[in-house]
């Protein structure tokens, strides 16, 4: 099997969709792109476990780079792909297998670019950061990274969203003493306690931070809870997982320290943490592609690979097909006119 970059982007998506490619599996689909695009000629191309990158180097001023991960989550009935009328279903359409087939359609098509451009398709975006293609090429292959500006082919429904939150993890304990069920009054129940902790998420009040135009909306939220010991036993322990979701003016320490402010009398533990980004959006070459794309930009809710380029001081924007909601669905679906649109918007920018 081969890939035919002459398919337009609907036919190239359902082709790249109908190469299962979950978290850890990607091998296969790699290597169809590689090989895709070593065919095109001109490009200088490099391989990075189950990431492929290419570039030009036409000695342009200035130079973008698109990025897309080719992993998805696991399949749910939904390969291969089908067609409803002008919706193109199949696991990874939206996220985002719809918005690497636009990454390699312009490089098949882009003939001469006004910018030097630079692909990245990776893998293991779907799982935890460590294992993250894109995080393996910062770490030993940076150099590839380095642009005036990066488009994250995030399915934003063919809209600029901007930067994106940060996101922090912690636990929150509660401390009892066991005792009999029986003679509970001789203990001190740890779920009971966390009561107090729940009652305090519930009533918490988030900021909105507006950013260059776009509304950031922050939440402190439970998402987990554990304790108990057995059917007849009061619980000395219980942990309280919580997700803080905040806005890119805030550092990760700021966020620590907020959620310690917020659930302060506790026993706090962060166990995973990530910046958020800007969204950089006065940068000229981020404020000349909002033009290009013609509509206002609205923030990004949730954590992107925006990050990474923010902190290299690179501005990054998420722009792609598909509807980030329908994401991780077993209906995940995409337009073909947000494919169509996607790829006629960028061939007019970067021309």
């Amino acid at each position: 099997m081969t890939l035919d970059l002459a398919l337009d982007g609907p036919a190239l998506t359902a082709a790249l969709i109908d190469v299962p490619s979950v978290s850890g599996d990607e091998a296969r689909l790699a290597d169809l792109i590689e090989d895709a695009l070593r065919s095109l000629g001109g490009l200088e191309v490099e391989r990075e476990g189950d990431t492929v990158l290419a570039r030009t180097a036409l000695g342009r001023d200035k130079r973008v780079l698109l990025a897309g991960h080719i992993d998805t989550v696991p399949i749910a009935d939904n390969v291969p792909s089908t067609m409803d009328g002008e919706l193109l279903f199949g696991c990874g359409s939206s996220d985002m297998k719809s918005g690497d087939a636009v990454m390699l359609r312009l490089a098949a098509t882009l003939q001469a670019p006004a910018y030097d451009l630079t692909w990245v398709f990776y893998d293991n975006e779907e799982v935890e950061s460590s294992r993250s293609g894109l995080g393996r090429v910062a770490r030993s292959l940076r150099h590839w990274l380095y642009a005036d500006l990066a488009i994250l082919m995030e399915p934003t429904s063919a809209q600029v969203e901007a930067g994106c939150q940060g996101t922090l993890r912690a636990t929150v304990s509660t401390r009892g003493r066991r005792a009999h069920s029986a003679r509970s009054w001789l203990g001190d129940n740890a779920i009971h306690r966390a009561g107090a902790v729940l009652q305090r998420l519930s009533a918490y009040e988030p900021r909105n931070v507006e950013i260059d135009g776009c509304e950031y909306r922050e939440g402190l939220n439970a998402v987990g809870v554990t304790g108990g010991v057995a059917g007849n036993v009061v619980p000395d322990e219980c942990v309280v997982e919580v997700n803080f979701r905040f806005a890119p003016d805030r550092s990760v320490d700021e966020a620590a320290d907020h959620v310690r402010e917020v659930l302060s009398g506790y026993d706090v533990a962060v166990t995973d943490a990530a910046p958020g980004a800007l969204p950089g959006l006065r940068e000229p070459a981020a404020a000349a592609f909002v033009e290009a794309v013609g509509s206002a930009p609205v923030a990004k809710y949730g954590w992107t690979d925006v990050s990474r380029f923010a902190a290299f001081g690179i501005p990054a924007v998420n722009y792609g097909p598909g509807d980030p909601n329908l994401a991780h669905t077993r209906e995940e679906h995409v337009r073909v006119s947000d494919i169509e649109r996607c790829e006629r918007v960028l061939t007019d920018y970067l021309s």
